[in-house]
């Protein structure tokens, strides 16, 4: 196969996504739309045959089986949701349990993240600015932060702060709790 014949693949692809089962629902996309699994084309004499014998059915017969299988469409919809839902539940629970606060004090040194750096990306490029003081702590999560050169200050959400830390500080502190960041050292030319 080249990549000039995918196309040619694409409807195989999108029948085994279609047919496979999904962890997060519990169920395959297929049974979701239509009711019922999936059969493969093996299959198809097989339900030819039963289908010729369905067809004869009288008319009530085949009335309330339909609005049996529209209920059961519905039920079947129903459980999807509930393993969906039970499903995200889980994964929050597991995010949650990974998320580590942070707390920073007034007058501690902090990283800020520069979020401009995604929009012209740089390989080699440190994406975190500073360092910052914090000179003020506010409510949700909000810190005030100033920039120790041209002394500007500016309000930022926690979650784009980090420590600061000197290279004595990184030898007493758990390392499993900060990430770093490694900058090259400045040089200053006479």
């Amino acid at each position: 196969m080249n990549n000039k014949d995918w196309s040619t693949k694409l409807t195989d692809a999108l029948w085994a996504y279609r047919t496979s089962y999904k962890t997060p629902i519990g169920i395959t996309l297929y049974r979701i739309v239509y009711g019922k699994d999936c059969h493969l084309p093996v299959e198809i004499a097989q339900i030819a045959y039963w289908a010729t014998k369905q067809v004869n059915m009288n008319y009530d017969d085949a009335c309330k089986a339909r609005k049996l299988a529209l209920c059961e469409t519905e039920e079947l919809r129903d459980e999807e949701y509930d393993c969906a839902s039970a499903y995200k539940s889980k994964m929050k629970k597991v995010h949650d349990a990974n998320i580590r606060l942070k707390n920073f004090e007034v007058g501690q040194k902090v990283w800020l993240y520069n979020t401009r750096m995604k929009l012209f990306p740089c390989k080699l490029k440190s994406k975190w600015t500073g360092p910052y003081l914090v000179f003020g702590v506010g409510n949700h999560d909000q810190f005030d932060i100033e920039d120790f050169d041209d002394h500007l200050r500016q309000v930022v959400n926690g979650y784009r702060l980090k420590p600061y830390l000197k290279t004595k500080d990184i030898h007493n502190v758990d390392k499993e709790s900060v990430s770093f960041v490694v900058t090259s050292p400045v040089y200053e030319y006479n």
